[in-house]
């Protein structure tokens, strides 16, 4: 029960739950104000350019969403403006649709937010579809749509203002959270009942969610002067907790090794299973520090990680004394937990009253805004992507043919007066692949039909209108709050909230739930069917790319050890930045696994294959975050210089795999050792180090095998 308590707590203190209540209050404000003046109509008008705009209010850097919203609120009022008298014609209309659909979809080659201004654009383009506005009152009547944009813009700056810091610690609690999730299945690896190979199969899922999220938290630290360069305490442990959430994701990456090895060697002793206990317990104290950043609370951590490790500490040195260097690993692994606590331990000091003031220094020797990547708006890039070599014009066209194609079926079989329902389901559901196109579908149909079924038993079974009024309040904020954490409740709670505000504006319950249902029905058949035929995008297709990338980050982030072994001065921004970026494309080749997975199989290539090559990277980037750490904190000596050749030999075969995936050579000088440290007798770490590089080299030509099996 608690449990469920902190997680419902947590959902009203998150970024969601917030977003939620900001998106449903930017657009009833103006209707419910105006109401009182009798000037509902008006406000409706206004209302609906709040509707538009609110698209646009993604997470982000508040210059880019005021930027953003600017940009949406012109393109606003010229689609307004333009489709009020293309409408009066059919054709026009026709030919509209078609041109500012493609138009529009294009938008998605300058990322994200302009997508969204994209998304913008062409629902007012819908929504003005079936309004009958005369001539003369078409440019007095988008003023008043660009006022209701406006008024949502403003309303919004205004929200950030007030809490300057909120968004980047909702975000950085759902992170926090993400990760505690990725340990508990990290530990689940040093259990005898786990099937290894299902359990990477939910750690490279996992991956993905941490990934977006660290890409998010550094959109709005490192993005925003406010965060990096002011000196409240506020600004300063919030970029600080983040640097060190890093780093401890980098301590349960680095927190692996051979299982079944391991499992065979150290299972009997009990010792894993002490392992996965501290690790669950490690990953209880991170869901507390998510709850305390979200909530914005002070509390301190109950468990003493010290007595823990202590006695999991005798245990392998029991393990020692049988056999010197058989619990080397061991001790790696025990070095691995002891810094995994002192982060989390380091984490909470900074929500701790008595420590705020005392831990607030910015590490000078790292360049933060070199983390965080600058989209390029140059307008080369847009006609760059005129070809059918793109994923995004093929998208783009689909886009345009199948609302041309929508348009003319609304006009002939669509029900009612709000035929307008199936171009938006069709701009709803449309993705640039097939995969998130058929899951949008899916959930588009569900989510319709069961809100459906909610609106229709609450307006008949509840007809006092002051509890419609709260019940569509309440739907909305649910609507726009589970919008991106969950897209089929969204829907579920966004359609009993349309049929009790059209019951509102007096149009027929029953003709408007059968309307909705089956214009959604028409919308979603077109989509599904026209992304597996029109200029369809296969994962396969864009599969190259994507390995190309990732073993191009492995390799530079195998030379920062190669680096740092021959004496170079190596700083620690370069370190981080090669880390992150082995991070952040391995999610990304995740992600793309997972897309392929749910694709028709005829349209798979070599499923099992990618998969294999998908957890062999992440144990090629787990092993090379295991030695970098070590040397970056000097943990180690000068190690034995065969070292140096197996490291060359593994960045060599990733070269050669490169290659083979179109890539580009990537060259690389890896020095020598002195003389000194040649006639050195290797430590035991040192032999630890070289059986990981060995390791390490073995990986490599596995991916270099699979690479070739993928490629036939």
């Amino acid at each position: 029960m608690k449990i469920n308590t902190r997680e419902i707590n947590s959902f009203f203190y998150s970024q969601y739950f917030s977003d939620g209540l900001r998106i449903s209050a930017g657009i009833l404000l103006p209707s419910l104000l105006l109401m009182e003046f009798n000037k509902f109509d008006l406000g409706l008008t206004l209302s609906l350019g709040a509707l538009c705009i609110c698209v646009i209010d993604n997470p982000g850097p508040v210059l880019h969403k005021r930027n953003a919203m600017a940009i949406g609120n012109l393109c606003l009022f010229i689609v307004a403006v333009v489709t009020s008298f293309a409408r009066l014609n059919v054709f026009t209309l026709g030919l509209e649709i078609t041109v500012f659909s493609f138009l529009f979809s294009m938008f998605i080659v300058y990322g994200n937010r302009a997508a969204s201004i994209g998304t913008s654009s062409l629902l007012i383009m819908i929504f003005m579809m079936d309004k009958a506005t005369p001539p003369s009152e078409v440019l007095v009547y988008s003023l008043q749509i660009l006022a209701g944009g406006i008024w949502y813009m403003l309303f919004s700056l205004v929200f950030f203002g007030i809490r300057p810091y909120r968004a980047a610690q909702q975000t950085l609690g759902e992170n926090v959270a993400d990760i505690a999730r990725f340990l508990r299945i990290k530990a689940d690896f040093y259990v005898a009942e786990t099937n290894i190979d299902d359990n990477y199969r939910k750690l490279v899922s996992q991956q993905i969610q941490v990934s977006q999220h660290q890409d998010a938290v550094r959109e709005l630290l490192f993005k925003s002067r406010i965060m990096v360069r002011e000196s409240t305490a506020a600004s300063r442990i919030l970029v600080l907790t983040f640097v060190d959430l890093v780093d401890m994701y980098e301590q349960i990456m680095i927190t692996h090794y051979d299982y079944s090895e391991i499992r065979e060697k150290f299972m009997s002793t009990g010792v894993l299973t002490e392992i996965a206990r501290i690790l669950h317990h490690m990953a209880d104290e991170l869901d507390d520090i998510a709850y305390l950043v979200l909530s914005n609370t002070r509390h301190r951590h109950l468990m003493d990680f010290n007595t823990e490790l202590e006695k999991l500490k005798l245990k392998i040195d029991a393990i020692g004394n049988q056999n010197e260097s058989s619990n080397m690993v061991l001790k790696k692994i025990l070095i691995n937990l002891r810094n995994l606590g002192e982060s989390i331990t380091n984490v909470y000091n900074y929500y701790n009253r008595k420590g705020v003031q005392k831990s607030t220094e910015l590490r000078g020797d790292v360049e933060y805004t070199q983390f965080v990547t600058h989209q390029d708006y140059a307008p080369h890039i847009f006609f760059d992507n005129l070809t059918f070599g793109s994923s995004t014009f093929k998208h783009a066209l689909r886009v345009s043919l199948v609302c041309l194609i929508g348009f003319t079926t609304a006009k002939f079989i669509a029900l009612g007066h709000h035929s307008y329902w199936v171009l938006l389901t069709i701009i709803v559901i449309l993705k640039p692949g097939f995969s998130l196109s058929k899951q949008r579908n899916y959930q588009r149909l569900i989510g319709t039909i069961g809100g459906g079924a909610i609106g229709i038993l609450i307006l008949n079974f509840i007809p006092d209108t002051t509890a419609q009024f709260i019940f569509l309040m309440v739907f909305m904020i649910g609507a726009y709050s589970f919008q991106r954490l969950n897209y089929v409740v969204s829907v579920i709670f966004m359609t009993p909230y349309v049929l009790i505000l059209f019951k509102f504006l007096g149009v027929g319950l029953l003709n408007v739930a059968q309307e909705r249902i089956v214009d959604t029905v028409i919308g979603s058949s077109i989509a599904f069917i026209a992304s597996y035929i029109i200029f369809p995008t296969w994962e396969f297709e864009q599969i190259e790319q994507t390995l190309r990338e990732v073993i191009v980050a492995n390799i530079n982030y195998l030379l920062t050890i190669a680096d740092n072994i021959s004496a170079k001065v190596t700083s620690l921004t370069s370190y981080k930045l090669a880390r992150k970026e082995v991070y952040v494309k391995s999610a990304n080749l995740s992600a793309t696994f997972e897309r392929m997975t749910s694709e028709p199989k005829s349209k798979q290539r070599n499923v099992k294959d990618v998969h294999k090559f998908v957890v062999l990277n992440h144990i090629l980037s787990s092993y090379i975050a295991t030695i970098a750490s070590g040397l970056t904190q000097n943990e180690t000596q000068r190690p034995h210089p065969e070292a140096l050749k197996l490291i060359k030999r593994s960045i060599a075969v990733l070269n050669e795999s490169n290659k083979k995936l179109h890539g580009a050579n990537i060259e690389f000088n890896v020095g020598k050792t002195s003389n000194d440290t040649e006639k050195t007798e290797p430590s035991a770490v040192d032999t630890l180090l070289k059986e990981q590089l060995g390791f390490i080299n073995k990986i490599s030509y596995d991916i270099a095998k699979i690479t070739d099996n993928i490629l036939q």
